[in-house]
Order: structure tokens, then C-alpha cells, then sequence
């Protein structure tokens, strides 16, 4: 039973004991029996002053219990000029506030949290307590290559391939670094916090790739750059010397000339072919920052065709067309998007051999091209190391061709990927930064 039902019952009993004491004082003394209903009036008065006073602050308290139940903390109370209950308005006053003060810092603070994971160039995955993606930010869908409307629901297992293999055995408060397609590194942190007491894991994602390549080519730089030091200097000297012998030629006999004048020839050309080689070295560290404007992808495709023609007859290989129907127009440096292009053409031709298939397939939305070959595909062992500088898997290859592909698209802010099985090579370039 509530409390004023409790009061309302008290209050009949004992006015109705007063008013049988009353009938009963009638019978005796009228002028008493007036004194009894005047004191039977004065009670009822001060009964329904008590409950007044009794129960306003439960009523009160009543009404901010719901807006605080209702999250509605707007709602203050007015002083009544009575002491007890302007003291009880006076702190429900400061605890509205108070609460309001926390809530509307809190959503601040979430919201600059919000922003700061959307805007963050680290990439952010929070999992479920099952290891199922809940959310990703646009760093986190760039790096996976899938927006979140796919991402969201996944299991960690379901991920791409090789994103799934270095998370799946990844441990809270542990951190791995993997590269992907042989250039892009990645290091991954996972770690755990509580939300409303449940157990929360999220995943950081870092790009490396940058500061890495940033490191390495500054290393190869200093190496090339002794190296082609030493080298022009000393072909230099040799070429002059192999110069002066030949002036010696005609002074010797006649079946010795020949011989001499070839062993010359053959020194020369060894060194001419190790400067040329050298100086294919240079052209790396010199690449330059690219010149970027608009350029039909579609006529540049056509014009390398024309120049790779008679070696594609040669080795009957056979260049088949997908463009799509829209022009690809995209704004990056011609020549050195062209360079880019040839290096991979050839390449496919030279994983072929003889008598094969080279596909190019190109998308306007978004702006893509992909070059597969029939050829026998890339070792695993190879797969790993194809972006690695001066390592090739060519009887006489110089281990830069990828290297500037590389350094290029990088440049250009075009993601790409090298993916080989056990048949075909692909490359996929996407062309928006």
C-alpha cells in the first residue's frame, strides 16, 4: 500500500472516531458537542495541511524522476517559498545542471572523438566481441579496398585474403607488420576497451609504405650514387686508355691485328654497356615529381600497342581488347605513366614467351585499368620481392624495371596491385589518388 493511501486512511479513521465521540458528547452537553465539531473542523484543516505539505515534495520528486527517465534534463523547478521544499527544488535545480552539464560534454567529446576517427589517416576497425567488424573509418575502407557497407558484419576470417591471414592470429595488445602486393606495408595494433561494461576490440592500422620507401630510396640513392662515381671514373680512364691502344694496332703483325683490335672492341663495349647500366640506375634516383594534366588513357594504350607490334607478331602473342565505352580521361603525367604502362606490357610478353594471350581492360567508374597475361605466373618466392629494388628473377635483368613502376604510380597517388596464381598475371591500376 502506498504512503497516502496510508495517510488518507489514517486521517478517515480518526475523524470518524471524532465524530462518534461527538455524537456521544451530544447527548450530554450541547455547548461541548459544539466545541467538538469546531475542534473536528480545525483537524480536517490541519490534516489537509499535512498532506499538502507531506506530499508535494513527492510529487515533485515524482515529476523530475520521469524527465530524468525521459533524459530531459531542461526542466527546473521554482521556488514555493516554503523552506523545506525550496531546499529540496534548490538541489534537484543543481543536479539538473549538473547532469546536463556531463551530457552535453559528453556528446561534445563523442562527437570530436567521431570526427577525429573520420578524419584520422590511420585506418580504425572496431569488433565485436565474436571478432566481427562493426565499423569502419574511410582510412580503414581505403587500406582494405572495400567500402563499409561491405566490411560491416564480416568476420575477421572473411576479410581480404591477405588481410585475413594477419589478423586472424593477431592478439589483443599485440601488433603485426606485413606487406601487401609487395609494396604496400601496413602494421596493425590491436587493442580492447569497455563500453558500458562489455568488452570492446578495435584494430589500428598504420601505413608504413611511405616513410619506408622514403628510407629506402635514400639508401639505394647514396649506394648508386658512390657507385656511379667510381664507375664513370674509372670507365673513363679505361676508355681512354683502350683509346690510346688502338693506335698500337697497325704497329703489330698482321695475324695478330685482328685479334687485338677485337679484344679493344670487346673492352669497350663491356664498358660502354656498364655505363649505360649505371646510368639506368640513375634515372631511378632521378625520377622526377610528375607533371600531372588530362590525357586520353585509351590513346596511350594504342600508341604502346603500335610500338610493341612487330615484337608481338614476332612471339605470335596476341593483344586482346575490354575497354570500356566511355574515353578514360585522367590527369597524370603522360610520359611517365606511359613508362609505366610499356615496363608492364613487356613484362607480360617476357612471362609469356611465344604463343600466348595479353588482356587489357580498362573502367571509366572508377578509372582502372588491368593487364593479364597467359603466362605460367609469379612464384611465390618471386611474388614476395618483385618490388624490391635491384632484385630480379631475369638471366640479365637490373632489378628496376618494378622499381620505377612503382615509384611512379606511387607518385601519381595510384594504388595498384600484382596479383599471379598459378596461371595468369594480373595488374590492376587504379587511377584516382
Amino acid at each position: 500500500m502506498k504512503l497516502r493511501s496510508k495517510f488518507i486512511l489514517f486521517a478517515v479513521f480518526l475523524h470518524t472516531l471524532l465524530v462518534v465521540l461527538a455524537w456521544f458528547v451530544l447527548q450530554q452537553n450541547k455547548y461541548l458537542f459544539l466545541g467538538m465539531e469546531l475542534l473536528i473542523l480545525c483537524s480536517v484543516f490541519v490534516t489537509f495541511q499535512l498532506y499538502s505539505s507531506f506530499f508535494r515534495p513527492l510529487k515533485l520528486i515524482r515529476a523530475g524522476i520521469e524527465s530524468i527517465r525521459d533524459k530531459d534534463f531542461s526542466t527546473k523547478f521554482m521556488a514555493v517559498g516554503q523552506e523545506d521544499l525550496d531546499d529540496l527544488v534548490n538541489v534537484y535545480n543543481r543536479m539538473i545542471d549538473q547532469l546536463r552539464q556531463e551530457r552535453v560534454s559528453q556528446v561534445e567529446k563523442h562527437l570530436l572523438l567521431e570526427k577525429l576517427i573520420q578524419a584520422s589517416p590511420a585506418g580504425i576497425m572496431l569488433l565485436g566481441f565474436d571478432n566481427q567488424v562493426e565499423s569502419v573509418n574511410p582510412a580503414a575502407e581505403k587500406f582494405l579496398g572495400k567500402p563499409q557497407s561491405q566490411l560491416v558484419g564480416l568476420h575477421i576470417n572473411f576479410l581480404p585474403e591477405d588481410w585475413a591471414e594477419q589478423l586472424r592470429s593477431l592478439r589483443t595488445g599485440h601488433s603485426v607488420t606485413f606487406r601487401i602486393n609487395g609494396t604496400w606495408t601496413y602494421r596493425c595494433h590491436r587493442a580492447q576497451f569497455l563500453d558500458r561494461g562489455f568488452q570492446h576490440y578495435f584494430i589500428l592500422i598504420e601505413e608504413l609504405t611511405e616513410a619506408i620507401l622514403q628510407n629506402e630510396r635514400q639508401a639505394y640513392e647514396k649506394v648508386i650514387r658512390v657507385m656511379s662515381h667510381e664507375v664513370n671514373n674509372t670507365t673513363g680512364a679505361i676508355n681512354s686508355i683502350l683509346g690510346s691502344l688502338q693506335y698500337y694496332a697497325p704497329q703489330l703483325n698482321n695475324e695478330d691485328q685482328e685479334d687485338f683490335e677485337h679484344v679493344l672492341q670487346v673492352a669497350s663495349d663491356r664498358n660502354t654497356n656498364l655505363s649505360r647500366f649505371m646510368a639506368n640506375f640513375a634515372e631511378v634516383v632521378k625520377l622526377p615529381q610528375p607533371k600531372k594534366a588530362i590525357a586520353d588513357v585509351h590513346a596511350l594504350l594504342f600508341d604502346l600497342h603500335r610500338l610493341l607490334k612487330p615484337e608481338l607478331e614476332n612471339r605470335d602473342i596476341r593483344l586482346n581488347w575490354n575497354l570500356d565505352n566511355e574515353p578514360l580521361l585522367v590527369e597524370l603525367d603522360q610520359s611517365q605513366m606511359e613508362q609505366v604502362l610499356l615496363n608492364i606490357l613487356k613484362n607480360a610478353v617476357e612471362a609469356i614467351g611465344r604463343n600466348g594471350d595479353i588482356l587489357v581492360v580498362t573502367h571509366a567508374l572508377p578509372p582502372q585499368i588491368i593487364i593479364q597475361d597467359s603466362g605460367e605466373g609469379i612464384s611465390p618466392h618471386v611474388r614476395s620481392h618483385l618490388f624490391t629494388p635491384f632484385f630480379t628473377s631475369k638471366k640479365n635483368g637490373q632489378g628496376i624495371g618494378l622499381t620505377m613502376v612503382r615509384d611512379i604510380l606511387v607518385n601519381h597517388g595510384f594504388s595498384f596491385s600484382l596479383s599471379s596464381t598459378d596461371g595468369p598475371t594480373r595488374f590492376i591500376i587504379n587511377l584516382s589518388s
